[in-house]
């Protein structure tokens, strides 16, 4: 275990300002939150960004950072993201009986070993959340881990993110202006969620609820579909003779869409098991529009490529304008 002196309570990214002070900025209304303990297994992007988020509305006071690595905790440690770190062979699951919040976010592989080690150990006021990108196996793994506990388990989703990761990537701002989304069950204690639902909110974001199945669906379309075939275009490209020629003139376009094929395949290869149902239907639907394609070119159909491409122009500067389009979903 490692401690901090003082919190240096400063961003390891430039941020542009407080979470707190962006969030009012566009129109989301902070809560009065205030978290005692906040333990963050996994303190990379998206739980280092959570407490440096948290420190900086002023919504916690004591922060347990828990991770694989001693490097990246030191980093942590040394961004005042946390207060104490502890590798996962030390003795973290001791500070978890006064946690108010603990907050996992790591590769969804992990989630069955750290759920047995928390479950036992978690206070009876302790709310336990996440921040995977699939929602109904993290809930399976949940049930079988905390038992009638689940009910202190409140499944989430930030919908933020980028191909960055570890504690130096971490952003005060991440969440700000963003979507999270939350899967609570009929078994959901309603303060347990409405206290997920008021850190997030603390970290400038804005929390809308579905249930398990639709969260898989909808982000296998939008999220962990246009991941894979980043990853697949990437790969293949790379796996010719002349590859180094090829990338040497890439343009712009290419590295747009291809920027997130930098994410962690650890935790990509995680997501894709996990959604594969909903993510081979999006393969079906995908596989589709390009035999589509395929066939216009063949034909020579210029009025259809045409129309294609405006439908497809139109929708993606819709998006652009809506907002609604911001961060990699992670």
């Amino acid at each position: 275990m490692s401690a901090a002196g003082s919190p240096q309570g400063a961003n390891c990214a430039p941020s542009g300002g407080s979470a707190a002070a962006t969030a009012a900025s566009v129109g989301v209304n902070i809560p009065r939150v205030r978290i005692g303990t906040l333990v963050v297994v996994g303190v990379g992007l998206i739980g280092g960004s959570c407490a440096l988020a948290l420190r900086a509305a002023g919504a916690v006071s004591r922060i347990i950072g828990v991770g694989r690595g001693r490097r990246n905790l030191d980093d942590a440690l040394g961004c005042g993201i946390v207060d104490v770190a502890y590798t996962l062979d030390e003795d973290w699951a001791s500070e978890l009986a006064t946690a108010d919040i603990v907050l996992v976010a790591v590769p969804l592989s992990q989630y069955p070993t750290l759920f047995s080690i928390i479950a036992p150990a978690m206070g009876r006021q302790t709310v336990v959340t996440d921040a995977g990108s699939t929602k109904q196996d993290v809930i399976a793994t949940g049930r079988a881990a905390f038992g009638d506990a689940i009910s202190r388990f409140v499944a989430g989703h930030p919908i933020a993110g980028s191909e960055q990761s570890g504690a130096l990537a971490a952003d005060a701002t991440l969440f700000t202006g963003r979507n999270v989304i939350l899967t609570p069950l009929s078994e959901t204690a309603p303060d347990a969620c409405a206290r997920v639902s008021e850190l997030w909110q603390a970290c400038g974001a804005r929390v809308t609820t579905m249930s398990p199945a639709a969260h898989d669906r909808v982000l296998a379309a939008v999220s962990h579909l246009p991941h894979m075939l980043a990853f697949a275009l990437v790969a293949e490209l790379a796996s010719r003779q002349n590859s180094a020629d090829l990338f040497s003139y890439a343009g712009s376009g290419f590295r747009d869409f291809t920027r997130i094929a930098a994410s962690s395949p650890e935790m990509w290869r995680d997501i894709a098991l996990a959604n594969r149902e909903a993510l081979q239907d999006e393969f079906v639907h995908y596989r589709t529009a390009l035999d589509n394609a395929a066939r216009m070119l063949a034909e020579g159909d210029a009025a259809g490529l045409a129309a294609l491409f405006d439908r497809a122009s139109i929708a993606r500067r819709r998006l652009e304008s809506s907002g609604r389009g911001g961060g990699d979903a992670t």
